[in-house]
């Protein structure tokens, strides 16, 4: 039986994961639906992957463009982004032939 709920999220968190559903083709509550499992599953995995930051050759320090932590989450979003899509054209000329 599926049950109906209210959930409270901060906007930012909430604006990423809508972001990650459409770039999946799914929707929010299947991501969310996903989440809780993992969360509540015993097979979680023990090792999180740590971003890699980019840094500048120039300085040591941020690459340029690069101001804040947000900043690198919007390029991993969109590295992501593209990365499914560049699979789904893929897929996608496969299949046609």
């Amino acid at each position: 039986m599926i049950k109906r709920t209210t959930v409270r999220l901060p906007s930012e968190l909430l604006k990423k994961a809508q972001r990650k559903a459409a770039a999946e083709g799914r929707t929010l509550t299947g991501l969310m639906e996903e989440g809780l499992r993992y969360v509540v599953s015993d097979k979680q995995a023990k090792a999180v992957a740590r971003p890699e930051i980019p840094v500048g050759k120039e300085t040591g320090g941020f690459m340029s463009g690069i101001r804040s932590i947000k900043d690198i989450e919007e390029l991993q979003d969109l590295e992501y982004i593209d990365k499914l899509t560049r699979g789904f054209r893929r897929s996608f000329r496969t299949s046609m032939y």
